[in-house]
């Protein structure tokens, strides 16, 4: 299960060492095979240098092909995005950013578990309506852990009502939207789009920091499908986020456009 303590048996250094030793003498082999120039002594030849760059290169992207079939073999053990990160020097974030959608989201804990066959057959679509750009990109990052998501960010509801009304743009699936922005705020884009005839049928799920009454009574006055309130705490605001994403794209049946 995801949480288990993995634990490497070399140091970050040893690893490095040998790796490095490792991957130089296969890159120098590889490069001999590929030019000729090595079998004669020719002063300021450039030739057996940029074979070592052509197959390092090779080697770079075979290895990050390795990283992700690594990363998923992980996941399917029990590794979480913490364990991922660390066997790479980076943080838990940035694990998530280099593999997203590894797992896909339970209200049960650990909240991680290994993409399979429950992935759907075409990305959704989320329109996110949020001028802060820190909230949106954990906004992005939690929706990423659930699989494949088109996300398009807009700063204002006039952005929003210009995407949604733009021909050949895709109807969103869900609209996640922010209350306090610039021109037009979320109370008066909620307005417009619930008394919208094509827009109105889309699930729009307010998620904001106000815990205001009026706020609150405001949106579900206006049609909002839900008002979720920001957490502070950086694991909740994930789980409220990716709770919004299961419930809407997962389990509710949304209708044919």
């Amino acid at each position: 299960m995801p949480g288990k303590s993995f634990e490497l048996r070399t140091t970050p250094e040893e690893t490095a060492v040998i790796a490095d030793a490792e991957v130089d003498g296969l890159a120098q082999r590889l490069a001999r095979r590929l030019s000729e120039t090595s079998r004669r002594s020719v002063p300021d030849d450039p030739a057996p240098a940029l074979a070592l760059l052509h197959v390092l290169e090779h080697l770079q992207q075979a290895a990050e092909r390795l990283q992700r079939e690594a990363a998923v073999a992980a996941a399917r053990a029990g590794a979480g995005y913490p364990q991922l990160g660390a066997a790479c020097g980076m943080s838990r974030q940035g694990a998530r950013r280099r593999w997203p959608g590894l797992f896909q989201h339970s209200d049960e804990n650990p909240t991680e578990h290994p993409m399979m066959s429950t992935t759907p057959s075409r990305a959704f679509d989320v329109l996110l309506v949020e001028d802060d750009i820190a909230d949106a990109m954990l906004i992005e990052e939690a929706l990423a852990e659930r699989g494949a998501r088109n996300l398009v960010q807009v700063t204002d509801g006039v952005a929003a009502l210009e995407h949604l009304r733009a021909p050949g743009n895709s109807r969103p699936d869900l609209i996640v939207l922010d209350l306090n922005m610039p021109r037009m705020n979320g109370r008066e884009l909620l307005k417009v789009l619930k008394n919208d005839e094509d827009l109105h049928t889309i699930p729009v799920v307010v998620l904001t920091t106000s815990t205001a009454p009026d706020d609150v009574t405001g949106a579900y006055s206006s049609h909002a499908n839900a008002y979720v309130t920001k957490p502070v705490n950086l694991q909740e605001f994930e789980q409220a986020v990716q709770s919004i994403d299961a419930f809407y794209l997962d389990t509710a049946t949304r209708p044919r456009p």
